[in-house]
């Protein structure tokens, strides 16, 4: 077994600061680790796997290996990186790393997108595989979505007795199915001829162009709606459906809701990340994580779903609820925090009080999953969670806010933003080395 998790790369659009350095979304923290970890752990967990391949376009950057390095020691397992000279999409990405995936031998491989929390019950689809496949037929991990979301994602309509895959829409415009597809699979190598096939059409329907990236255009391979749609209905293509938690990660309010399911998690799985209520320490309401290097004032009160960086300083009567603050971020006295990422570095005054608004699903629904947020609707900013250090400009407006923070700082100070004492910062977005002088709220301040 061998596990493949697609990092993806920077997002269309994207311009950045001059003196900034890409850092792969996937490293971002949630729930005290980077996003990707989480995916390493589960798979590692596995098994037979012998060895976990990262995929995406991004340049290798010292970030990225001083990751892969510790991620190997901790889970003591092979991990490497495969740079795409392209964006290739979902399929082309793993089709044009092949050799390098079956190298070993690999009787079977497991294929993770990087931009979605889960439970990864990846055992169990390996049962479920060999219960119900054989080598030419392919796992997708399905959950259950409500009628109107469902439309935003792949959907998947199967048997309810063999749960063969009988017809696969991705994004359809009308209601086909509650089953969404969740981005994690269990391939065979035999998935290979399948998007080989996909591949040589492409190459035929581009023979005639005198293109000069016609070849690249050839290997762009669509998993979902070139490989799936066909296989959907021939008796290769399986979903094992899941009740644990799932959810995408585009955007800041995303990122803060996968934090708190993975904070959930910590409570069943890991109860030693959490902090726990001591003598002399601060005050713990729900899941907390707070890394071991935080200075945290015993009179602060954090919690629930906060989660506490490197070398972060918490001064007396701060509260925090809802939050990621990330490295080397100062909350001085009495400040408040809520629904917010605090950038590295920034620091916020006293009696400050930064929010944001929640974009969380609706709790009456328990097949409700979160929204994409857009930057703004009907010419307005769309209020949500706020965000202190962005490290891009924002082209186009295109840009989900979570992609916009990802970059590192670019410069000694980090992100540094500055929140002068006793202000108000309400649903705003904050560029780096911004030293506020006033209260805002629903603004970008560039």
């Amino acid at each position: 077994l061998k596990a493949v998790i697609l990092i993806g790369g920077p997002q269309k659009g994207t311009r950045f600061r001059p003196l900034s350095f890409e850092v792969p979304k996937p490293l971002f923290p949630v729930a005290g680790v980077p996003m990707v970890q989480h995916h390493i752990e589960a798979c590692a967990k596995v098994p037979g796997v012998k060895e976990i391949l990262l995929m995406g376009f991004y340049q290798p950057h010292e970030a990225l290996s001083r990751f892969l390095v510790s991620a190997q020691q901790e889970f003591k397992i092979p991990i490497r990186y495969l740079q795409e000279y392209a964006a290739l999409g979902t399929g082309g990405g793993i089709y044009h790393f092949r050799d390098q995936i079956l190298s070993g031998g690999a009787d079977a491989f497991f294929v993770l997108n990087a931009d979605v929390c889960s439970e990864f019950p990846l055992k169990e689809m390996l049962e479920f595989g060999q219960r119900h496949g054989d080598a030419h037929s392919f796992v997708i991990l399905g959950t259950t979505a409500n009628r109107t979301q469902a439309l935003n994602y792949g959907c998947i309509v199967a048997n309810t007795d063999t749960q063969e895959v009988q017809h696969y829409v991705e994004k359809p415009s009308t209601f086909v199915s509650e089953i969404i597809n969740c981005g994690i699979y269990l391939f065979t190598p035999a998935i290979f001829q399948h998007i080989g096939e996909v591949f040589q059409r492409n190459q035929q329907e581009l023979a005639l162009e005198e293109s000069s990236n016609g070849w690249q255009r050839a290997e762009v391979i669509r998993l979902e709606q070139d490989v799936f749609t066909a296989l959907a209905g021939r008796g290769k293509l399986y979903v094992y459906k899941t009740d644990g938690f799932w959810s995408q990660i585009k955007s800041a309010g995303s990122a803060i809701y996968a934090s708190r399911l993975y904070l959930n998690q910590y409570s069943k799985s890991h109860p030693e990340r959490l902090a726990q209520n001591k003598p002399g320490g601060p005050v713990i309401r729900g899941n907390v994580y707070i890394h071991p290097t935080a200075s945290i004032d015993s009179t602060a009160v954090l919690g629930p779903n906060v989660s506490i960086g490197e070398g972060v300083t918490v001064g007396a009567g701060v509260r925090v609820r809802e939050s990621i603050v990330l490295h080397g971020a100062s909350l001085h006295d009495h400040t408040c925090v809520l629904n917010t990422i605090v950038g590295w570095d920034s620091t916020i005054g006293r009696w400050a009080r930064v929010e944001g608004t929640p974009s969380d699903p609706n709790p009456n629904d328990p097949y409700a999953k979160i929204d994409s947020e857009t930057l703004f609707r009907d010419g307005r900013l769309t209020p949500s969670i706020t965000i202190l250090g962005m490290s891009h400009t924002v082209p186009g407006l295109s840009v989900s806010p979570l992609s916009l923070l990802l970059t590192p700082p670019p410069l000694p100070e980090g992100c540094s933003v500055t929140i002068p004492a006793e202000v108000v910062i309400l649903n705003s977005i904050v560029l780096p080395h911004k030293e506020l002088s006033r209260s805002y709220k629903n603004q970008i301040i560039l």
